[in-house]
């Protein structure tokens, strides 16, 4: 198992909205939403009335009544999601592209090229807004799992890099529902059970996790809450 921070999850922050803002300059620091009937993305400006992905148009409009809509751009998405992840690429061959807009990235073998872990996850920040004029989150640490949570608590625009001797307890002080597996069912249930944050599930016992959510779903959840994930980076689709 890996003891130091080597890897990195880039996620390009609220990515459609975001390209929609760069095509069109008029729209920036405006609520805006990409879709019609129903919202496929959101700026950070609309997310904080509350509007988000996946919600009904018209509830997008109670929320947020001067929101605007846009169509989408798909191309150019694909355009800037590929060059974004490019960047990473100039760093590592080590890159596991999970979406059009996020991969991780293992950087252990070329620190003595780009230097350390963190000034890596910088420069690809940096050369992101230069070169795209977007903006990226990474979280740097020493797992998938942990990695990814920590991009999610780096947005918006941000960077954190979690420290493997305090790994426990920056992930046990965090929303659950910030876990890999968590969707709004399973932090229901885990709810009703009074847990909240990821240390709470941590110190549940293995037997009333598997009671409640099933064997495999409460071993897995339970690994991940120690930060046990031993995921290694996956180069090539699964076939």
């Amino acid at each position: 198992m890996e003891t130091t921070a080597t890897i990195l999850h880039a996620d390009l922050d609220a990515f459609y909205a975001s390209v929609e803002q760069l095509l069109d300059p008029s729209l920036r620091g405006k609520p805006i939403a990409v879709g019609g009937g129903v919202v496929l993305a959101a700026s950070y400006e609309a997310k904080s009335f509350g509007v988000s992905s996946g919600m009904s148009g018209r509830r997008a409009r109670e929320l947020c009544p001067q929101l605007i809509f846009v169509g989408g751009h798909f191309q150019d998405y694909q355009r800037l999601g590929d060059a974004a992840i490019n960047v990473l690429n100039d760093f590592t061959p080590f890159v596991e592209r999970i979406s059009i807009d996020e991969a991780f990235a293992d950087v252990a073998g070329c620190t003595h090229l780009f230097g350390s872990p963190p000034e890596i996850a910088r420069a690809v920040r940096r050369r992101v807004r230069a070169e795209l004029g977007l903006p990226i989150s990474i979280g740097v640490a020493r797992t998938k799992h942990l990695a990814k949570i920590a991009s999610q608590v780096a947005k918006p625009d941000g960077l954190v890099v979690v420290d493997p001797e305090t790994e426990l307890d920056f992930l046990h002080d965090l929303p659950v529902e910030l876990m890999w597996g968590v969707g709004p069912v399973t932090q229901a249930r885990l709810a009703e059970i009074g847990v909240h944050t990821i240390g709470q599930l941590a110190k549940m016992p293995g037997y009333s996790l598997e009671r409640l959510l099933g064997r495999a779903a409460g071993e897995k959840l339970t690994a991940l809450a120690w930060n046990r994930d031993p995921r290694e980076i996956r180069t090539h689709p699964r076939t």
